[in-house]
C-alpha cells in the first residue's frame, strides 16, 4: 500500500480532502461523530498526520523558538543555574504550545543550526557577541532576545544587576573587617582549548559586571585585591585558581567568586590547604543557586531570579514574535546579598 494521504482518508470516508483536513486542524467545523469516524479511518489506514512541514509553510510559522547557548549541553546541564533557566524556558514555551530547539554555538559541522533549523525566533544566552551562529540568526531577521548580554540593536534584553549583586558582596565582606580580598572570575576560554591564552579581564557581560562591581566597593575602601580567572570547564580550573591565590605570601582573608560553582572549588581548594571557612577565610558566592546550601559551610551568596529571567525572556520574545514594532524593552531585575554561614570577620592576626 502506498502513502497513506488526506485524499487516501477522504476517498474511503465519502468526504472532501478539506473536511479531512478540518478533522486535523480545526475540529470545531464539524460534528463529533463526523470527526470521530474520520480520525477512526485514519488510525485504520495507518495515517501519521499531516506533514510537519507542509502545516509550517500553510501557518508561516514553525511552533519552535530557538535556544543558542554558548558550548555542549553536558556544560550547561552541570550548571544548576543554567539548568534552572533552561527549564524556565522550555516550562513557559511549553505554556503557549511551543517547543523548544537547543543551538549550541560553535558546535556542529556542514550543518549549522542558526541557520538551517526552521524556528519562528531565538532567545540568545550568554553567547559572544561575535559568534558565527548569532550573526546567522540576525541575518534571518528572526525575532531575537538576549539574556544575560549585551542587548542587540533594536532587540528586547534580560539582565540581572549583577554589578549592584556584586558591590553588595564586596561591601559585605569590607563591613566585616577584610582588607586582604581575592577575586575568582571567569577565564574567557576552557583551559585545554588550544586558543586558550592569558588575560586580564573576563569576557562575559555578567562577569564584567560583577568585576566591575566588586571592583567599585573595594576601591571606595582603598583595597587593592587580589585576582584569579579561571576557565568554566574543567571544573578544576576553578579550584587551581582558588589554591593560587590562597597560596600567595599576601593570602587574601576573603574571597569573592564568579559564583557558586567557583566558590565551592574554593572551598575545597581552603580545606585541601587546611584552612578552615570562614575562620581562616570567608568566601562569597553568585546566584544562590541550589549548591549554595548543598555545601559546607552554607554559601553566603548573591540571589538572582534565574526562573523569571527564562519566563520574562519567552514573554518577551512572544511578543517581539506577535507585534515587531515597538520599542525594545531592557528588563533589568534585582539581585540581592543572602549572608550564611561561609563569611565572617577576618582571622585577628590579619
Amino acid at each position: 500500500m502506498g502513502k497513506v494521504t488526506l485524499q487516501s482518508i477522504a476517498d474511503e470516508v465519502g468526504v472532501s480532502r478539506m473536511t479531512v483536513s478540518n478533522a486535523f486542524s480545526r475540529p470545531e467545523k464539524l460534528s463529533a461523530d463526523l470527526r470521530e469516524r474520520i480520525l477512526a479511518v485514519a488510525d485504520e489506514l495507518g495515517y501519521v498526520g499531516p506533514d510537519p512541514a507542509a502545516r509550517a509553510l500553510a501557518r508561516g510559522r514553525t511552533g519552535t523558538v530557538g535556544l543558542l547557548i554558548t558550548g555542549r549541553l553536558s556544560e550547561q546541564a552541570s550548571d544548576p543555574v543554567a539548568t534552572e533557566f533552561l527549564v524556565a524556558v522550555a516550562d513557559a514555551l511549553s505554556d503557549h504550545g511551543l517547543a523548544l530547539t537547543l543551538i549550541t554555538a560553535g558546535v556542529g559541522g556542514e550543518t549549522v543550526p542558526a541557520r538551517d533549523v526552521p524556528m519562528d525566533g531565538a532567545l540568545v544566552y550568554v553567547c559572544e557577541p561575535d559568534s558565527t551562529d548569532l550573526a546567522w540568526l540576525r541575518r534571518r531577521d528572526l525575532p531575537l532576545v538576549t539574556v544575560d548580554q549585551e542587548a542587540l540593536p533594536g532587540r528586547p534584553s534580560i539582565n540581572v544587576d549583577d554589578r549592584a549583586g556584586a558591590r553588595a558582596a564586596a561591601q559585605h565582606v569590607i563591613d566585616l573587617g577584610h582588607r586582604r580580598v581575592g577575586l575568582l572570575n571567569l577565564h574567557p576560554v576552557q583551559e585545554d582549548s588550544p586558543e586558550s591564552t592569558p588575560v586580564d579581564a573576563p569576557w562575559n557581560p555578567p562577569a564584567s559586571e560583577r568585576d566591575a562591581g566588586w571592583r567599585a566597593a573595594l576601591s571606595a575602601a582603598g583595597i587593592e585585591p587580589a585576582v584569579e580567572l579561571a576557565a568554566f570547564r574543567p571544573v578544576t580550573a576553578a579550584y587551581d585558581a582558588a589554591r593560587r591565590l590562597l597560596e600567595r605570601p599576601d593570602r587574601p582573608t576573603a574571597l569573592l567568586c564568579f559564583s557558586d560553582v567557583y566558590a565551592a572549588q574554593a572551598l575545597r581548594a581552603a580545606e585541601s590547604l587546611g584552612l578552615r571557612v570562614p575562620e581562616d577565610v570567608s568566601v562569597v558566592g553568585f546566584d544562590d543557586s541550589s549548591l549554595a546550601t548543598a555545601v559546607h559551610p552554607c554559601l553566603t551568596t548573591v540571589s538572582q531570579p534565574v526562573s523569571d529571567k527564562g519566563r520574562l525572556a519567552v514573554a518577551a520574545l512572544l511578543e517581539s514574535m506577535g507585534s515587531p514594532a515597538g520599542d525594545p524593552v531592557r528588563t533589568v531585575l534585582p539581585t540581592s546579598l543572602v549572608v550564611r554561614d561561609s563569611t565572617a570577620p577576618p582571622p585577628s592576626d590579619s
